[in-house]
């Protein structure tokens, strides 16, 4: 069953939309296997209708109002596969829909805004402050001076537009979730609000500090790209065709610190974890799963490998990988039982063959991934007097990327380099002054582009 007959089949079977009482933005499939898969799975998620925002183009928006916001979440573990198909999502639109988006925020009932941007999305420089030198930034900037209705395009000016409209509707306070893989990311994109409201609407921002609460969020989902092999898998096994399906793993972690003024779901019965600290949560999921994930992803290509599942079955990656971890526990806080069953299964989730998780996707934005990622850990060894020889690696992964080796290059930030302290210098300028690093790292990438040529031998792994 294909177009407008796939549609007919899932509204029939599935759908009575909810009230829109919350607001996404970034329609892709991380927002669609974890945080629309938990307000479904609450018990009062029927009350809790999501009016989703694609960040950028319009095709999953076509797509999925094509099928009335629903579509299948595959759960993939390794002895098969689990079909769902998700009811949460009331309403889709194009990032282009300004009218929808300020009419939303002026609504009452809404309570909830979350989004999906990727760590780029953000649009902050190094020091974490708005950055004024991008374009798209300045562009919105100007835009909201000359009309302060104009909605903008980035992430920034579009939530101080939905705020502007709420305060106008004087319909009361909401909570804000981010939902990136950015620590503090609550207080983060707290600032960046602030600071675009100071530049362009100044007598907005005493509102938004005493009516919008920014909750800071960790999310744990791996989710795929989905291909066409898994619309078709869909098809075969349910009688119908889903062209936006999910495929995600078993897996899944929410942890949450923050106020809900006006309501929320109860993400807490489906999972969820709401805590006062969120720091150690964050810590342990980005060094421990994305730190790995990047060192993978700059590094396995060099060994042929295409697929996360793919270097986990290469016994020198896999090395790569616990050798990395062994950096990284010693400055997490939890209990070292629960870090050693967290990485237990970590190997488990990475090694599933039925997970198609490609490194070229993991690969994209590195420059603001392994800031995060990698260099927390590679500053407290050398405070300690040691070279990492697992971050020294997953740096050197980075050099050999942006020297034309491994996956293309897909990063806004980065250029081509000619070596290790120009790479280094793209992450962090003041790693170029530990030359005893730089020297490292250049001689690990050297040893990395071997594989290259010699993908029938192996790598020592240190």
């Amino acid at each position: 069953m294909t177009g407008n007959g796939a549609a007919a089949r899932l509204s029939r079977d599935f759908r009575t939309a909810a009230a829109v009482r919350m607001v996404h933005l970034g329609l892709g499939s991380f927002f669609r296997a974890h945080q629309a898969w938990y307000t479904a799975s609450a018990p009062d998620g029927d009350h809790w209708g999501i009016a989703a925002f694609t960040g950028r183009g319009p095709a999953m928006a076509a797509a999925l109002s094509a099928q009335d916001g629903l579509y299948t979440l595959v759960t993939r573990a390794a002895g098969g596969d689990e079909f769902e198909v998700v009811r949460t999502i009331s309403r889709v639109h194009a990032a282009t829909d300004a009218q929808a988006w300020l009419r939303y925020f002026a609504a009452p009932e809404v309570a909830v805004v979350t989004l999906t941007v990727t760590e780029a999305g953000y649009t902050r420089r190094g020091d974490g402050s708005l950055d004024l030198g991008n374009p798209a930034v300045a562009a919105d900037l100007t835009a909201v001076r000359a009309d302060p209705g104009a909605v903008g395009t980035t992430a920034a000016a579009r939530l101080v537009a939905g705020l502007a409209a709420r305060r106008a509707a004087g319909v009361g306070p909401l909570a804000v979730v981010p939902c990136d893989n950015l620590p503090g990311n609550g207080a983060v994109l707290a600032h960046i609000i602030g600071e675009f409201a100071a530049l362009a609407a100044p007598d907005l921002r005493g509102w938004i500090d005493d009516n919008v609460s920014f909750v800071t969020s960790a999310v744990d989902r791996i989710t795929p790209a989905t291909t066409p092999e898994d619309i078709a898998a869909v098809g075969q096994a349910l009688g119908y065709r889903d062209d936006v399906p999910v495929v995600t793993e078993p897996f899944r972690e929410w942890v949450l610190a923050g106020e809900f003024p006006a309501g929320r779901p109860r993400w807490e019965d489906a999972g969820a974890v709401f805590t006062a600290d969120l720091t150690p949560y964050e810590h342990r999921k980005l060094w421990l799963l994305n730190g790995a994930h990047s060192l993978l992803a700059y590094t396995a290509p060099l060994r042929g490998h295409l697929t996360v599942g793919q270097a986990m079955a290469d016994p020198v990656c896999r090395g790569w990988v616990t050798q990395w971890w062994a950096e990284a526990v010693p400055h997490l806080r939890q209990p070292d039982q629960e870090l050693t069953e967290y990485t237990r299964a970590l190997l488990t989730r990475f090694a599933n063959p039925r997970m198609q998780h490609r490194l070229s996707q993991i690969a994209q934005d590195g420059s603001q991934k392994l800031p995060v990622r990698i260099l927390p850990v590679l500053r407290r060894e050398r405070a300690a007097g040691r070279m990492p020889a697992g971050a020294v690696r997953a740096l050197a992964g980075w050099v050999c990327h942006l020297t034309g080796n491994g996956v293309p290059v897909s990063d806004d930030r980065a250029r081509p380099v000619s070596g290790a302290g120009a790479a280094l210098g793209l992450l962090d300028g003041t790693l170029t002054d530990d030359r005893e690093l730089c020297r490292a790292v250049e001689a690990q990438a050297r040893q990395l582009r071997a594989a290259v040529d010699h993908r029938a031998g192996s790598l020592p792994p240190s």
